[in-house]
């Protein structure tokens, strides 16, 4: 059985930082990329990054380059996001999840329908 579990979420001030993991069980997580999406209240799905099998290959949205950082630690089957200096519109619901299929050196799809797992997610709530 696949799982994904997200955690690491909460209420943060304007310019706080998260770290949010995701542990898997069940897939193959190393012979995987995986990639972070969200869901703010109202909204359309966003991808937010992608990261590849080992590592050595990451994509951002423009949204969030610069002030997140996707990483993974295939041992401890988990994904991480580190967010940094968090703005109200980073409001969301966060999903890791493993994208059917990839392009290398293209970004992930905004598309819940192109992912074959994904977690059920954590709430970010940025607000002072």
């Amino acid at each position: 059985q696949v799982q994904l579990v997200e955690s690491g979420g909460g209420l943060v001030q304007p310019g706080g930082s998260l770290r949010l993991s995701c542990l898997a069980s069940g897939l193959p997580f190393s012979q995987k990329y995986m990639s972070w999406l969200r869901q703010g209240p109202g909204k359309d799905p966003e991808w937010l990054a992608i990261i590849s099998t080992t590592g050595t290959f990451t994509a951002y949205a423009d949204a969030v380059k610069g002030r997140f950082t996707i990483s993974r630690d295939n041992d401890k089957e988990t994904l991480y996001l580190q967010m940094n200096n968090l703005k109200p519109e980073d409001t969301a619901q966060y999903y890791c999840a493993r994208p059917k299929s990839v392009i290398p050196g293209m970004p992930g799809s905004s598309s819940f329908d192109q992912y074959d797992f994904r977690g059920q997610g954590t709430q970010v709530t940025v607000s002072s």
